[in-house]
């Protein structure tokens, strides 16, 4: 059985922008990607608020994903493959913008492929995702905090189609195949966040073949 690692944030965490708890488990975007590949497991490692590489001091700790990336790698070594969906939380208007979002991508792709694996394992596939763009909301707190943002969320998958190009990684638009909710911009409910799973399918298909 292969083994595939996704890395992200709110958006793989399943946060349910409807009721402000948890997505049910068959309605995660990794939950419907796992079950269309079969003999495949797949490991969500989403947390709310992780950004590529940046500390947000005024949030919850260890938010950092290129400080947890090596951890991660070596808990669950060996992977097949590793999906790395991040950015979103860096275009806050007081992190980032989506230069530095691609500039930590590019860090988390350095991460995997210098990390120390134990013999005979060796650094896996990376496949990048550029996250849904943000959409305008009334939400009285991510309206705010994502303010004059959408703009540099429109950029962010360009940015990370031509790291990936660059880089020689797999790279998906998630804003193809999914939009998110108008309830607080950021967000998908359970429709999109399905659909999301399902076209990944066979991108990691492809990725995942001999």
């Amino acid at each position: 059985m292969k083994t595939v690692l996704a890395y992200g944030d709110n958006l793989t965490w399943g946060f349910d922008v409807e009721t402000g708890k948890r997505l049910a488990y068959e309605d995660r975007w990794p939950t419907v990607l796992e079950q269309g590949l079969g003999d495949v497991r797949l490991i969500a490692e989403g947390l709310a608020g992780r950004t590529t590489a940046f500390d947000d001091h005024t949030g919850l700790p260890d938010r950092n994903g290129a400080r947890i990336l090596p951890t991660l790698l070596g808990t669950h070594m060996p992977l097949d493959a590793i999906i790395l969906m991040l950015g979103n939380s860096e275009l806050r208007t007081y992190v980032a913008n989506a230069v530095g979002a691609a500039n930590g991508m590019k860090r988390l792709i350095e991460i995997v492929r210098t990390y120390p694996y134990d013999r005979p394992y060796a650094a896996p596939p990376i496949v990048v995702v550029a996250p849904p763009r943000l959409v305008a909301t009334r939400h009285p707190d991510l309206g705010p905090m994502f303010e004059g943002r959408i703009e540099e969320s429109q950029r962010l998958a360009e940015h990370y189609r031509r790291l990936s190009n660059d880089a020689g990684v797999t790279y998906f638009d998630a804003a193809t195949v999914a939009t998110v909710s108008p309830l607080d911009g950021a967000h998908l409910d359970a429709t999109n966040s399905r659909a999301l799973g399902a076209e990944l399918v066979p991108v990691m298909k492809q990725v995942l073949s001999p």
